[in-house]
């Protein structure tokens, strides 16, 4: 097992109390899945607004972990436990590839701005747990 995924898993065994938990949070659905997913990369959004945060998730996991434990950024994107099967949104790279390339395709990533801090918070707690 890969290094990210044994932190993964166990980090998901030791907590149960999520700070990304949906089940009492008030969501958005929303169709414009590019565009939301965009917003989210450079501002604040005070709504969860689904899926396209569960896109953002996963790109921005993608990224680091091809950063940080040296994976293929399309194959991680592709791994449909990338999230640890946490989000019901959530969908792999092969599933909706025209949706992820428009997304990337108009993506400045950058890691200090919108969503993506709180997003590498906990990407950092879960990725390196107990290190």
């Amino acid at each position: 097992m890969k290094d990210w995924k044994a932190s993964q898993m166990a980090f998901h065994t030791a907590n149960k109390n999520y700070k990304d938990d949906l089940t009492d949070e008030k969501i958005v659905i929303s169709e414009d899945i590019v565009d939301d997913a965009l917003m989210h990369f450079d501002r604040y959004i005070e709504n969860w607004v689904y899926p396209a945060k569960s896109y953002v998730v996963a790109i921005c996991y993608a990224k680091w972990l091809e950063r940080d434990f040296g994976e293929d950024f399309y194959d991680v994107l592709d791994d449909e436990e990338l999230l640890f099967g946490n989000d019901p949104y959530f969908v792999p790279y092969s599933e909706d590839e025209q949706v992820y390339d428009a997304i990337l395709s108009e993506l400045d990533f950058q890691e200090d701005l919108g969503m993506v801090p709180d997003i590498y918070e906990y990407y950092r707690e879960e990725m390196f747990f107990g290190s």
